[in-house]
C-alpha cells in the first residue's frame, strides 16, 4: 500500500510540473523590445496590424512577430491610422481557467495510465504479444502489382499451355459461359524447391491483368487460436472485392497438411477456414487461387478433391533444352564468350533458381579476375560452389596429396569411361556428379555406383590402403546399392536376399578394378594432370581413352 500511495503522488506531481511548464510556455511575454525609433519606422511603413495596451506596455503586432514599448514612451497620436485595443486583464481569467481545465484533464488522464501500468505490470509480456498480434492481423491484405512476364521464364512451354487457358478465361469469362463451362477454382502448382512455381503464378497474374494476392501458408499459422482463420478470411474477402484477381498460396502443406483428426488445433482450424472459403465461391466470381507445394503428399485430401484444387501441374527439373532457354534468358545482359548448350549439358539437376546463381557467380568471378567476357572456364571454377556451397581445401601433406590425386584420378577415369555427367573435376570436389530423380536403368546405377568406389579401388591397388575422405562417396554407393535392391528391384528377384547387397557390391568392386587396371595408364595421366593443374576436364579424360580403344 505505500509504494501504491508513493506512485500514486508521484504521478500527480508530475502531473502538476507538466502544467506549470505548459502554462508558463503559453503565458510568458515573448514581445520583443524597441525603441521609440523603431516604433515609429514600422508605424510609418506600415508594418504593424494592430496595437494592444496595457497598463504597462503598448504592443505592436505585425504579421511575423510582436513588438513591445514603454506606455510612458508612446503618444496616443502615433496610433490614430490604426485600430487601437486596450486589455481589460480578461485575458488573465481565460488563461486561469484554461490552466484549471488542463490540470483537471491531466490529472484525468495520469489516473488512466496509472490504472493501465497496473495492467501492465501484471500482464506486461502478454498485452504485448496481443498488442503486436493485432496490429500484424489488422494489416490489410492488398494485392501486389505483378510484372513478371511468360517471356521471362524460361523452359516452361507445357506449363505455360496449362494456363494459358486460365489467363484466357479470366479475360474472356463470358465465352466459357455461355458454353456453360467452368474453370477450376484451385490449382495446384506440384514441384522440387527452385523451379520457379512462385514466378509462374506472377506470370499468370500479369498476362491476365488482374490483382495478385500472394500469401505464404506459413503466415496463416498463428499462435493464437482464430487468427489464422481471420487471415484466411480477409485473404479471400480482398480478392473477392477485387476480381477478377488470383491468390497465390506460396508453400500450402505449411497450413494443409492432413488432419489426424485427434485434436483441433490452431492449424486444423485455419485448413477448415481455408476449404469453407473455396467452396463459398463459385467460378463466376472471378477469383481463382494457385497454390504451390513441394510435398503433396502430406496435403490433406480435402484440399485435393474435385472443386477446390482440381487441377494439378507439374513443374519438374528442367531438361536441357529447358536449360539451354534460362540460360539464354540470364546471358542476355551478360557480356559472354561461350556456348549455351556446353553450359546446359553441365548443368543436369539444376533448377531455375540455381542457373540463376550460377551465372551470376560466373560473372563475379569474371569481373573478380578483370575478364571482358564470361567464358566456359568461369563456369567450370564456380559450379560446385552453386552445387555443393563453398568449400575450402583442407592443407594436405605431400603424402596426402598423392592417394587423393590417385583417388580422383580413378573417379575420373571411371565416370569418364561410362560417360557420367560432368564436365570437370577438381582436385577438391567432394561429389563429381549431381544427384538425378530420372528413372535410371539397372547398368546406369551399377555404372554410378562404380565410379563411386572407383577411388578406393585406384587406392588399392596402388597403395594397399584409401583415406577418410571416402565416406561421401562409399556413402552414396551404399545408397543406390541398397535402393536399387530393396527399391526398385533388380537384384536375383525382386525381393533381395539376406547377402545380396554384399554381393553385388563385391561383384561390382572386382569389375572396376578390371577397368582400372585395363586403364593403369590412362590413370597414370590423369594423375600427372591433376599434379601440375589440380584439375581436369571430361575431354581431356576422353582423348586420353580414345587413343588405346
Amino acid at each position: 500500500m505505500l509504494n501504491s500511495k508513493t506512485n500514486r503522488i508521484a504521478l500527480y506531481l508530475s502531473a502538476f510540473f507538466v502544467v506549470v511548464l505548459v502554462l508558463f510556455a503559453l503565458l510568458r511575454d515573448n514581445a520583443e523590445n524597441i525603441s521609440l525609433k523603431d516604433a515609429n519606422k514600422l508605424l510609418d511603413n506600415r508594418n504593424i496590424k494592430s496595437v494592444v495596451i496595457t497598463k504597462e506596455f503598448v504592443y505592436l503586432k505585425s504579421s511575423n512577430n510582436v513588438y513591445k514599448i514603454a506606455s510612458s514612451q508612446v503618444n496616443p497620436k502615433m496610433f490614430t491610422d490604426y485600430k487601437v485595443e486596450i486589455s481589460s486583464g480578461s485575458d488573465v481569467i481565460i488563461y486561469t481557467l484554461f490552466a484549471i481545465l488542463f490540470l483537471s484533464v491531466g490529472t484525468l488522464s495520469f489516473r488512466w495510465l496509472q490504472k493501465n501500468s497496473f495492467l501492465t505490470q501484471n500482464f506486461g509480456g502478454l498485452s504485448e504479444v496481443k498488442s503486436s498480434n493485432s496490429l500484424e492481423s489488422n494489416t490489410p491484405v492488398e494485392a501486389i502489382k505483378s510484372d513478371i512476364t511468360f517471356n521471362d521464364i524460361g523452359g516452361i512451354s507445357d506449363v505455360k499451355m496449362e494456363l494459358e487457358e486460365i489467363i484466357d478465361f479470366m479475360k474472356n469469362p463470358k465465352r466459357y459461359k455461355s458454353f456453360g463451362a467452368r474453370m477450376p477454382r484451385g490449382v495446384l502448382l506440384v514441384g522440387p524447391p527452385g523451379v520457379g512455381k512462385t514466378m509462374i503464378a506472377k506470370a499468370v497474374a500479369h498476362e491476365a491483368g488482374v490483382p495478385f494476392f500472394y500469401q505464404s501458408g506459413a503466415s496463416f499459422v498463428q499462435i493464437y487460436v482464430g487468427m489464422g482463420a481471420k487471415r484466411v478470411h480477409e485473404l479471400f474477402a480482398a480478392a473477392k472485392n477485387n476480381a477478377p484477381s488470383i491468390i497465390f498460396i506460396d508453400e500450402i502443406d505449411a497450413v494443409g497438411k492432413k488432419r489426424d483428426g485427434q485434436r483441433n488445433d490452431e492449424r486444423e482450424a485455419t485448413l477448415n477456414q481455408l476449404l469453407t472459403e473455396m467452396d463459398g465461391f463459385e467460378g463466376s466470381s472471378g477469383v481463382i487461387v494457385i497454390a504451390a507445394t513441394n510435398k503433396i503428399e502430406v496435403l490433406d485430401s480435402a484440399l485435393l478433391r474435385a472443386g477446390r484444387f482440381d487441377r494439378r501441374i507439374f513443374v519438374e527439373l528442367p531438361t536441357k533444352r529447358e536449360r539451354e532457354s534460362i540460360l539464354t534468358k540470364y546471358l542476355l545482359k551478360v557480356p559472354h564468350k561461350l556456348d549455351v548448350t556446353a553450359v546446359a549439358n553441365m548443368t543436369i539437376g539444376f533448377n531455375g533458381a540455381s542457373l540463376a546463381a550460377l551465372v551470376n557467380e560466373a560473372a563475379l568471378l569474371s569481373l573478380r579476375q578483370n575478364d571482358f567476357h564470361v567464358t566456359i572456364e568461369h563456369f567450370h571454377l564456380v559450379k560446385d560452389k552453386v552445387m555443393f556451397g563453398k568449400k575450402k581445401l583442407q592443407m594436405l601433406s605431400d603424402e596426402q596429396k598423392e592417394y587423393r590425386i590417385t583417388y580422383q584420378a580413378g573417379k575420373v577415369v571411371c565416370a569418364t569411361f561410362f560417360d557420367l555427367p560432368f564436365e570437370k573435376l577438381m582436385l577438391s570436389n567432394e561429389r563429381l556428379t549431381p544427384s538425378s530423380d530420372t528413372p535410371l536403368i539397372k547398368h546406369e546405377i551399377e555404372s554410378m555406383i562404380k565410379m563411386h568406389i572407383a577411388g578406393i579401388v585406384a587406392c588399392g591397388m596402388k597403395y594397399n590402403e584409401h583415406a577418410s575422405n571416402a565416406k561421401v562417396d562409399l556413402d552414396d554407393a551404399k545408397e543406390l546399392l541398397k535402393n536399387m535392391l530393396n527399391e526398385y528391384g533388380m537384384g536375383g528377384s525382386l525381393i533381395p536376399t539376406k547377402h545380396e547387397e554384399e554381393e553385388v557390391m563385391k561383384r561390382l568392386y572386382e569389375e572396376t578394378k578390371v577397368l582400372l587396371t585395363t586403364m593403369s595408364s590412362i590413370v597414370n595421366k590423369v594423375e600427372i594432370v591433376l599434379n601440375e593443374k589440380e584439375s581436369i576436364t571430361k575431354s581431356d579424360v576422353q582423348k586420353y581413352i580414345d587413343e588405346i580403344l
